[in-house]
């Protein structure tokens, strides 16, 4: 079993390589049409690239205090909330982490629950008190075991890294689309070799931010699955987060008042109403088949 847990860290480690470079090649495509827009592509190039650079430094060391603020999460005090922390402190040892996360409390009753950083040295756990509320202790360590896995096995640190290239993408995107409106038509004489430039860069900017944002959700189920089989292996004890994803699907108000897009494929399960079927625009996988494959362990 340990082997196949260090597998999976590796294999998380090169998928977020190989997601920054192809991340990289959309961007520099933007860039380089971009640049033919304003009349030079290196300088495009090069705008982009300074860009994004600056852009992911400043994501990527503080995007995750950055989404607890935007969530409402306050950090839970032992005096407070002695279980939560005990329970936090408990599984860390348990699956081996360097050190322990901090722990935050949302003021919500929607019951859910959502785990952030770079890496499990910088990582932080959040639960709704909702969750706190109506689960009982096994359910809750079937749930904090789940978001245990996914700062193991580095899934905080690939969703981080698809989250900034989302937000990236996202606004240069904009930017192209914003200069072919307002100074695409400067250079109407250079005939149809700049017609073809603005077309490429439309499709583009309406397709890539699609692009990659399907990138982020296909990841983002995958992963889902993943935390599931490891927290149980941490928690030896299927049934506990079975039973808590019951609760979660049958929570009559879901909604968590502060989630968003960027911030949804985080949490353990949709922070949104529940839609009837899944589908490609999902953030997580049908939370039916969560529950049948715990209870087929």
């Amino acid at each position: 079993m340990k082997r196949e847990m260090f597998s999976e860290v590796e294999k998380n480690k090169r998928d977020s390589l190989l997601l920054m470079i192809l991340f990289i090649l959309i961007f520099i495509g933007l860039g380089l049409v971009l640049g033919a827009i304003w009349g030079s592509v290196p300088f495009g190039g090069i705008f982009a690239a300074i860009f994004a650079v600056i852009y992911t430094l400043i994501m990527f060391r503080s995007g995750d205090k950055t989404i607890l603020s935007v969530t409402g999460a306050k950090k839970a005090s032992k005096q407070e909330y002695p279980y939560l922390i005990h329970t936090v402190e408990g599984l860390a040892i348990a699956a081996g982490l360097p050190k322990t996360p901090e722990t935050y409390v949302i003021e919500d009753d929607a019951l859910n629950a959502f785990a952030t950083g770079k890496d499990p040295n910088n990582s932080s756990i959040a639960v709704t008190t909702g969750l706190l509320n109506k689960l009982n202790r096994q359910e809750l360590e079937g749930v904090i075991a789940h978001e245990m896995s996914h700062i193991k096995n580095y899934d905080i640190r690939i969703m981080m890294i698809a989250a900034v290239f989302v937000g990236v993408i996202a606004l240069l995107s904009d930017l192209i689309l914003r200069s072919m409106i307002f100074g695409g038509g400067r250079k109407k004489d250079s005939g149809n070799g700049q017609i073809i430039i603005i077309l490429i860069g439309l499709v583009l900017a309406i397709l890539a931010p699609l692009a990659v944002h399907l990138i982020k959700l296909a990841v983002s189920r995958k992963r889902e699955y993943a935390a599931d089989a490891s927290g149980v292996v941490l928690t030896r004890y299927p049934e506990g987060l079975a039973s808590a994803l019951e609760k979660i699907k049958s929570d009559p108000d879901p909604l968590v008042d502060n989630a968003n897009r960027a911030t949804a494929h985080l949490f353990i399960s949709s922070p949104f109403r529940k839609r009837k079927k899944s589908s490609v625009w999902s953030t997580h996988p049908p939370i039916e088949e969560r529950i049948k494959r715990l209870r087929d362990m």
